[in-house]
């Protein structure tokens, strides 16, 4: 009886264990994609960046096509859970029937952290697809910071900031790093120096002007984007969470002046020069949902 029961015992125990193997053996690794259309091979003007554009609809899948190869690179690097969040525009242009089944999406706006909603602490790498130079910056193509018909800079202490730099501090908050970023050349030789250069980057484009690049075929941008996002995940524990030392001081220049002028009317916020306004928060969120605001404002 005795040896029956610890017979038994074994067998349970046994199983316990191949089961506890197969459920915790495997490393959980969660990875976020925000995903822009400026940046996506191919892509030079509005007409394809404008759901009225007669190019929209083939853009679109281009920009399905990219995540779905940042995807695939991440599934060869082992995660185990994928949110995309489409960060363009109306954020309704990722093809969710064209999207790979082992991704959930995020789609719609207005969302509050609007580029990176659903980032939390619980991911442990972030892919920046299809992005593009901050406003200003030579041979960036379809460059501008957040919103091209009024923001002219943002700054926060002292440092200009473009769309990848602004994504990467509110990761920050979360502890989590950018080890990814797809664009044009301009947006990746930015993103090397703002935020490391141990950050991967996949150059599938490089600008002639604002209009006009010399692009990668989508196929060969898909190819690059995949083995890219794959050691980009293998690496990711080299790469830094991007921080600021607080209190955070914005600075928001306008393309006009009446634009700072309706900034003003918010009492925390302070007109600095005739396009200028300026603010400061010890948090970096809500001094980022502040400076939202403030866009809308102006349009």
């Amino acid at each position: 009886m005795k040896k029956g029961f610890i017979f038994i015992f074994i067998i349970f125990l046994s199983m316990f264990l191949i089961t506890a193997e197969h459920t915790y053996g495997q490393e959980k690794l969660k990875v976020y994609i925000s995903v822009d259309m400026e940046g996506i091979a191919g892509v030079v003007n509005g007409e394809q960046t404008s759901a009225s554009g007669g190019d929209y609809g083939i853009a679109r899948r281009w920009m399905t096509q990219e995540v779905n190869a940042a995807i695939r690179g991440a599934l060869e690097a082992g995660a185990t859970e994928i949110v995309v969040n489409d960060s363009h525009g109306s954020m309704r242009n990722v093809i969710i029937s064209e999207l790979d089944s082992a991704a959930s999406l995020i789609t719609g706006s207005p969302k509050p952290l609007s580029m990176m909603h659903g980032i939390d602490e619980t991911f442990d790498a972030i892919f920046l697809i299809g992005y593009h130079a901050r406003a200003g910056s030579e041979d960036g193509v379809l460059d501008h910071t957040y919103s091209g018909g009024s923001v002219y800079s943002i700054k926060v202490n002292g440092k200009e900031l473009g769309e990848s730099e602004q994504n990467a501090l509110i990761a920050g908050c979360y502890d989590v790093p950018i080890v990814l970023v797809t664009g044009d050349k301009t947006v990746c030789g930015q993103v090397k120096k703002s935020l490391g250069e141990e950050v991967e980057t996949a150059v599938v484009k490089e600008g002639i002007g604002r209009y006009a690049a010399k692009s990668l075929t989508p196929t060969n941008a898909c190819t690059l984007i995949q083995k890219k996002a794959k050691i980009a995940l293998e690496n990711r524990n080299k790469v830094k969470p991007l921080k600021l030392q607080s209190p955070y001081r914005f600075e928001l220049t306008y393309m006009r002046s009446s634009m700072a002028e309706a900034g003003e009317l918010i009492p925390q916020v302070k007109r600095t020069g005739p396009r200028t306004v300026m603010y400061e928060v010890q948090d970096y969120i809500e001094g980022y949902k502040l400076f939202r605001a403030l866009v809308g404002l102006a349009r």
